[in-house]
C-alpha cells in the first residue's frame, strides 16, 4: 500500500476539516459524519463549486448508501465502488395476536357438551375436556366465547374425530385426539381456522410468496377449496369424502371398490366392559404371546356375548316391576303372555342359594374330573344335563368350547362342597355342588343393523339416534356412521346398471369355487368348464371376483402323504397357471382370490393332515410365481390390442379373510374348515323326550325345528327368519323321474336341517372356531379375526363335508359351495355365485 495514501486516510479520519481537499474518487461513508454535520455540509459545498477530472477507470461518485448498509471495519475502503443495494424486504403480514389464557375445563364443559354430545353423539372424558380447554385457551384467548371461536374449534374437532373413525368415547389420553389438536393448531391464526392458499383436498401446494396476506385464507373466505361450507375435511382427514360430492365421477366398475382384508391385517379391537366401547389393543400381536393372553382370549369372547345379551330386549328389565320367570320355557298354548325379562346370574353368586332357579351364561367345558362344567368370569360349576332339553330341539349343536345359556336349579352338596378334584371353593374357582340344567340354548344372535345402529327401515341407511357401534371401524375401511350412507348411495349408483335378471348377468357377481384339489385331473377339467362360461360373457357382464378355495391338494403336502412334496406342489400350481392362461379375458377383468386350506403349506408340513392353527397365512410366494406371470401376460396382451391398461390380479390371502365392498356397506367373510364333521363328533347328545317342547324366550328365535317338517304350513314357513335358497330343493340328483322316490326328498330335507343347524350354531356363537383349543388351535393374539361381530353381510363357509346350501339367518346370507367336483355325480361341477346387488347367492351346476 502507498504510505502516502495511508497517511491521508488517517488524517481524513481524524481531521474532518480538511476532508474537502481530497480527490473525488474517495467517497465518505455516511456513518463517518460528525455529530454537527460539518463534514457533509462542507463536502456538499465543494461539490457545487469544484469539478474534478475523473480517471477512466472510475465511475461517478455513488449516491450515499442507505442507512442500513453493512458497517465496515475499514471505513475508507470498506464501501465498494458499486454499493450493495439490498432488496426491500416484503412487508410482513400482521397476524392478529392472541393473548393466551388459562381456561378451566369446567367453564368449557357446557359448550363442549352441546357440541360433542347433543350434536354429534360423542362423549368426552375428563382428559379430553382438559386437552380441549388448554388448546382453546392458548389459541383463542379471551374471545373464545364472545367471538364464537371455541365453538368453531370444537365443531372441527368433533367432525374430524368422526371422520377418522373414532369411537363414541373421546379419550384425551390417546394419540388420536392429540394428533387432531396438533394438526388443528397448525391451521389456526388469530383464533380462527385457516388453510394455505395452495393446499387443496388432494394435498397439492403452490409456490406463491410466503408470508403475504394472499398466502393464507380463511376457510369461510375460500369455499372453492373445500367440498362444503362447514368443511369436514379441513385438516385433510377426509380427502375422499364421497357423500359430499354425489355428482362427482366415480369408477363405475364395482371391482374398483373391492378390498381384500387378510386376517393379519384386520385391526385388533378389544371390548372394554368398563367404558362400554371398543378400543385398540395396546400391545403388538405375536405368534408366541405370553400365557396370560390365553385367558384374554376367553374373556374377550365372553364380554362380547355378554354385552350382546344385555342389549337384547328379552334381557332388558322393564320399567314396571314384573314377576320374572327365569325359565326358558313358554306355555305350549299360543296365547299372548306378558314378556318377561331374563336375568343372568354370575356363577359365584350361586353360593348359599340352594334349590333356587337361575339362568347362567358361560363357556361349556370339560372339567378335570371328566364331567361337563360351565365357566364364566367369576367361577366354574359342574353341569348336569341329564334332564336338559336343547332349545330349539335339534336346531343347533352344543359342543365344549361354546358359550351357552343354561336354565336350571342349583343343588348344593353340603359337606362335600368345594372338596375333591378341581375344588377351588369360591370366586374364581370351582363352586361346590352342581347345576342341574333343564334347558340349554345358544345366545341369541344380533342383526348387523342393530349392532351398527343403522335404521333398517330406511332404504338409504340413515343412522338412527340410538346406540350401537356405528363409529367403530372394525375392518379399517371406515366406520358405518362416517361413510356408510355415502357408500351405500355410491353402491346403488354403481350397481344400478346391473341386469334385472338376478344371478344371470351383471358385473356385481362373485364366483366362489370350493375344494379345488389340483392333484385331481377332474378338478382342472371342471375349472375349465366354469371359466369358459364366464369367458363367453362381455367384460361388462363378467364376474368381478373369482374366489378359489383350498385345499389345493387332497392330502397334506410335505407330510409324507399322497400329495408329495414342495416340488410336486409347485407343479400343481404350474398346471393351474396353464389352465388360467387359456382364458385371458377372464384374467383381465376379474380379481382372483386364493384362500388356502389345512393341507396347504407351510402349516401342513407340521400338522400332517390334522387341524392347523387359525388364522393361517396364504400360500407362500414360492409356489405362485407362474400364476402371477399368467396374469401379467394377459394384461400385457390386452394393452397391446386395445391400448388400455387392464389390471386383472391374483390375491393370495389368509384363512379366514374378508372382502369389503364399498367400504362398510358390504362385508363378506370367507372361511375354509371342516366344521360340520367336527361339530358332529363333539356334540352333546340329549335324551329324546316328547313330554314338553322347549322354545327360546328370545323373540328373535322365531323358527323351531322341533316340529316335524310335514306339519309346517305355509304361514309357519312365512314367519321363519331363516330363508332357505330354493336351489337346495331343486338340486336333486340327476336320476330318472320314475326312480325319484320319497328317499330323495328325505335326503334333501336332511340336508336342509343340517344347513340350518350349522348356520344357527355359528352365527349364534359369533365366532368361527367355537371348539376347544385342543381340537382346533387358535393363534391367541389373532383370534379377533375369527369374530363375527357385527354379523357380516355374507358368510362363505366352505365345508366339503356339509351339503351345498345358501341360507339367510338374521340378515346374514351364509353359503357353502361344497366341492367343485360333486361327489357321487359323474361329470358335474358345482359352485356358488353371489350377487352383490341383491346380496344373495345361488348354487350353480354344469356338466363337463
Amino acid at each position: 500500500m502507498n504510505p502516502m495514501v495511508f497517511t491521508v486516510v488517517v488524517r481524513v479520519a481524524r481531521i474532518p476539516l480538511y476532508a474537502s481537499s481530497l480527490p473525488k474518487i474517495f467517497s465518505i461513508p455516511e456513518h463517518l459524519t460528525d455529530t454537527n454535520g460539518l463534514l457533509m455540509e462542507r463536502m456538499n459545498r465543494s461539490d457545487n463549486s469544484t469539478t474534478f477530472r475523473k480517471a477512466g477507470i472510475f465511475h461517478a461518485a455513488p449516491t450515499p448508501a442507505p442507512s442500513n448498509v453493512i458497517p465496515s471495519s475499514s471505513p475508507a475502503f470498506g464501501t465498494p465502488i458499486y454499493p450493495i443495494r439490498l432488496h426491500n424486504p416484503p412487508p410482513q403480514s400482521i397476524k392478529p395476536s392472541i393473548l393466551p389464557i388459562l381456561l378451566p375445563p369446567a367453564t368449557l364443559r357446557p359448550l363442549a357438551f352441546r357440541t360433542f354430545t347433543k350434536k354429534h353423539n360423542l362423549t368426552l372424558t375428563s382428559s379430553a375436556l382438559q386437552a380441549l380447554a388448554t388448546c382453546i385457551g392458548k389459541h383463542c384467548g379471551p374471545g373464545w366465547r364472545e367471538e364464537g371461536l371455541a365453538e368453531r374449534v370444537l365443531e372441527e374437532v368433533a367432525k374430524t374425530w368422526k371422520k377418522s373413525g373414532g369411537g363414541v368415547l373421546v379419550d384425551g389420553d390417546g394419540e388420536d385426539l392429540k394428533l387432531i389438536l396438533r394438526n388443528l393448531e397448525g391451521c389456526m391464526t388469530g383464533g380462527k381456522i385457516t388453510q394455505q392458499r395452495g393446499e387443496s383436498r388432494q394435498g397439492s401446494f403452490s409456490t406463491g410468496a410466503q408470508g403475504s396476506d394472499e398466502g393464507e385464507n380463511h376457510i369461510e373466505d375460500r369455499p372453492e377449496l373445500l367440498g362444503r361450507k362447514d368443511s369436514q375435511s379441513s385438516l385433510g382427514v377426509s380427502g375422499l369424502d364421497v357423500e359430499d360430492n354425489e355428482d362427482e365421477e366415480h369408477p363405475r366398475d364395482p371391482r374398483r371398490w373391492l378390498t381384500v382384508i387378510g386376517a393379519f391385517e384386520q385391526p385388533r379391537l378389544i371390548y372394554n366392559m368398563g367404558q362400554k366401547h371398543f378400543e385398540k389393543a395396546r400391545t403388538a400381536a405375536s405368534l408366541l404371546p405370553p400365557p396370560m393372553h390365553n385367558t384374554h382370549l376367553f374373556r374377550h369372547r365372553y364380554n362380547l356375548v355378554h354385552q350382546r345379551l344385555l342389549r337384547n330386549e328379552s334381557f332388558q328389565t322393564p320399567t314396571i316391576a314384573l314377576s320374572r320367570a327365569h325359565s326358558l320355557q313358554r306355555s305350549s298354548a299360543n296365547l299372548p303372555t306378558t314378556q318377561h325379562a331374563y336375568k343372568l346370574t354370575p356363577i359365584a353368586n350361586l353360593l348359599g342359594r340352594n334349590g333356587s332357579s337361575h339362568l347362567l351364561l358361560g363357556l361349556l367345558t370339560i372339567a378335570p374330573t371328566g364331567t361337563l362344567a360351565v365357566t364364566d368370569l367369576t367361577g366354574s360349576i359342574a353341569l348336569d344335563l341329564q334332564h336338559a332339553k336343547p332349545v330349539p330341539k335339534d336346531g343347533a349343536w352344543f359342543t365344549p368350547g361354546m358359550i351357552i345359556l343354561v336354565d336350571g336349579v342349583y343343588e348344593e352338596e353340603g359337606s362335600t362342597a368345594g372338596s375333591g378334584l378341581g375344588g377351588g371353593g369360591g370366586v374364581g374357582g370351582t363352586i361346590g355342588g352342581k347345576f342341574v340344567g333343564f334347558s340349554i340354548g345358544g345366545p341369541p344372535c344380533e342383526r348387523r343393523e342393530i349392532t351398527l345402529g343403522v335404521n333398517a327401515s330406511n332404504a338409504a341407511g340413515d343412522v338412527s339416534a340410538g346406540g350401537g357401534f356405528g363409529w367403530v371401524d372394525f375392518l379399517g375401511v371406515g366406520s358405518e356412521r362416517a361413510s356408510g350412507s355415502g357408500m351405500r348411495r355410491l353402491e346403488q349408483m354403481v350397481l344400478k346398471h346391473a341386469s334385472t335378471s338376478a344371478l344371470k348377468e351383471g358385473r356385481g357377481r362373485m364366483a366362489i369355487l370350493g375344494e379345488l384339489n389340483l392333484d385331481n385331473t377332474m378338478t382342472l377339467r371342471a375349472l375349465k368348464k366354469v371359466l369358459s362360461l364366464y369367458a363367453s360373457d362381455s367384460a361388462e357382464d363378467s364376474p368381478m371376483t373369482v374366489v378359489l378355495v383350498g385345499n389345493f391338494v387332497e392330502h397334506a403336502v410335505m407330510a409324507g402323504g399322497g400329495s408329495g412334496g414342495s416340488i410336486d406342489y409347485k407343479e400343481y400350481f404350474n398346471a393351474l397357471a396353464s389352465t388360467l392362461s387359456d382364458f385371458p379375458t377372464v384374467l383381465q377383468s376379474a380379481t382372483f382370490i386364493f384362500v388356502p386350506g389345512d393341507n396347504d403349506p407351510w402349516a401342513s408340513a407340521f400338522s400332517a393332515g390334522a387341524a392347523t392353527a387359525v388364522p393361517r397365512k396364504g400360500v407362500p410366494e414360492l409356489f405362485t410365481s407362474r400364476v402371477k406371470r399368467a396374469f401379467a401376460t394377459a394384461n400385457a396382451e390386452a394393452e397391446k390390442l386395445t391400448g388400455k391398461k387392464l389390471d386383472g390380479e391374483a390375491v393370495w390371502t389368509s384363512n379366514p379373510s374378508r372382502l369389503s365392498l364399498f367400504g362398510p356397506a358390504q362385508e363378506v367373510v370367507i372361511f375354509r374348515d371342516d366344521m360340520s364333521g367336527r361339530l358332529r363328533r363333539g356334540a352333546i347328545r340329549f335324551q329324546s323326550s316328547g313330554a314338553r317342547e322347549a322354545i327360546v324366550g328370545d323373540t328373535r328365535h322365531k323358527y323351531d325345528d322341533s316340529t316335524p317338517t310335514t306339519a309346517h304350513n305355509e304361514a309357519d314357513e312365512a314367519r321363519e327368519p331363516m330363508d332357505i335358497d330354493q336351489a337346495i330343493e331343486a338340486a336333486e340328483s340327476q336320476v330318472p323321474a320314475d326312480k325319484a322316490t320319497g328317499s330323495t326328498s328325505s335326503t334333501i330335507e336332511a340336508d336342509l336341517l343340517t344347513a340350518r343347524k350349522l348356520v344357527k350354531t355359528i352365527l349364534d356363537q359369533g365366532y368361527l372356531s367355537p371348539f376347544p383349543l385342543t381340537s382346533r388351535p387358535v393363534l391367541w393374539d389373532y383370534a379377533h379375526a375369527l369374530q363375527l361381530y357385527p354379523l357380516p353381510t355374507a358368510l362363505v363357509l366352505i365345508d366339503p363335508e356339509a351339503p351345498p346350501f345358501a341360507v339367510t339367518y338374521e340378515g346374514c346370507h351364509v353359503m357353502n359351495p361344497g366341492r367343485l367336483v360333486a361327489e357321487g355325480r359323474r361329470g358335474v361341477a358345482r359352485w356358488v355365485e353371489y350377487d352383490a346387488r341383491t346380496r344373495r347367492g345361488k348354487t350353480r351346476e354344469t356338466n363337463f
